[in-house]
């Protein structure tokens, strides 16, 4: 399956709007976590790999993830993780 970008952004509270709108998935650092609080979103720690960061995946509370989200959601963990590596973070 191939995944599609259909837009970017960079604000957090239009990321976390995005989610809650069910457009989508973000990835966020974890002083976003506030701001998910009283919205309509479920926040999971990104473990596996283990990053120095604290970043968060945020996905529209139950509901099941779009088509490619499983994958979007591998490759970014497998890029932090090179990223982390060449950087010396891990």
């Amino acid at each position: 399956m191939k995944v599609q970008i259909g837009s970017i952004v960079n604000l957090l509270d239009t990321q976390i709007a995005l989610v809650e709108a069910e457009q989508g998935i973000a990835i966020i650092p974890s002083f976003g976590m506030p701001a998910c609080r009283n919205r309509k979103v479920v926040m999971s720690q990104l473990i596996n790999p283990v990053v120095r960061f604290d970043f968060h995946l945020i996905s529209s509370r139950g509901r099941e993830l779009p088509p490619g989200a499983d994958e979007f959601t591998s490759f970014l963990k497998s890029y932090v993780a090179t990223w982390a590596g060449r950087a010396g973070v891990l």
